[in-house]
């Protein structure tokens, strides 16, 4: 167990710092090729908090671990608004652009319940992979149109891809090539670490899925979202969480699914209601509030801890 442990710790470390650079080369080299920063930013820079959770996925579904796979996902969804969000909120009260009340929310909701619907016979396959990843490029479409009606182009985004003087090709593919790299090795450990300690403890894959993993693979959203409240940015925390949950069940989900079909296994109905349930919340709170403060973000983080706690008595 404590070999588990130290192993787990250092998939965690390696999916971060993995995805840090894979993110960073693959802007960079973008950048350098004459992609406006406005539009990376909406895409590459977006989807690279999700890289964690697409290589925990797919190593997972490959390898028939199918209950990491898919409540990895559930799990990270869950984290993101519960824990993630409400860690934000609880930092410093937050507000949003009229955009993610009319597009983003919307698109993740619908994205949610169209995930839940395909699930009803107990499997994703290549038929539901191909409509998630329509609706992926939907919403890519989407984004960069949206990023594109904007007069200036995010300054922190253009200062992270902003290639660092004297540096070429070999140093953008390098950053991508040694992020891709401690992703899979990353993915690798946490994975067979966590059903190792799943087993040892004597609860099921999908209870580490749903957890450890789920949170572990949540760190890039867990470290945007905060230091974005730290520093006053309101979209930024927000439309992480937003955006980072409508891409992981329409690109991670519907990728995944369509190289191995996904099965529900020891995934519960009552997982995906959860889901369900902290989005329908996250909607009401973006359509019908001004503002999410420490209240706010109090009862998503005791939402979360009353969820894991009945995962944990079910377990």
């Amino acid at each position: 167990m404590p070999l588990d442990l130290l192993l787990l710790s250092i998939g965690l470390v390696l999916l971060y710092f993995g995805g840090e650079w894979l993110v960073k080369g693959a802007g960079l080299l973008a950048r350098h090729l004459g992609v406006p920063p406005i539009v990376i930013g909406a895409t590459v820079v977006a989807m690279g908090t999700s890289t964690p959770e697409l290589v925990v996925s797919l190593h997972a579904a490959l390898t028939g671990k199918n209950d990491i796979s898919l409540g990895n996902i559930v799990g990270s969804n869950i984290a993101n608004i519960a824990l993630i969000l409400g860690l934000a909120v609880f930092i410093r009260s937050i507000t949003w652009a009229p955009s993610v009340a009319k597009t983003h929310a919307p698109f993740m909701m619908v994205a949610t319940v169209a995930s839940m619907v395909m699930l009803l016979d107990g499997t994703l396959g290549p038929v539901d992979a191909l409509l998630l990843l329509a609706g992926l490029v939907a919403y890519v479409m989407l984004c960069v149109r949206e990023s594109n009606a904007t007069p200036e182009p995010d300054s922190e985004v253009v200062q992270l891809l902003s290639p660092p003087p004297d540096k070429g090709m070999g140093y953008f593919a390098l950053l991508i090539a040694a992020g891709l790299s401690l992703l899979v090795l990353g993915a690798h450990l946490l994975v067979e670490s966590a059903v190792d300690i799943a087993r040892l403890a004597g609860v099921s894959e999908a209870f580490i899925g749903l957890t450890i993993v789920a949170v572990g693979t949540s760190l890039p959203e867990l470290t945007t979202s905060v230091v974005a409240a730290i520093r006053n940015e309101c979209d930024i925390a927000i439309g992480n969480v937003v955006g980072s949950n409508t891409f992981n069940i329409l690109f991670i989900l519907g990728l995944t699914a369509g190289i191995e079909p996904l099965q529900m296994g020891g995934v519960l109905w009552s997982d995906m209601f959860a889901m369900l349930g902290f989005a329908l919340a996250l909607m009401a709170m973006v359509m019908f509030m001004k503002r999410m403060g420490r209240g706010s973000g109090i009862a998503l983080i005791t939402g979360y801890v009353a969820y894991v706690a009945w995962l944990a008595g079910n377990a």
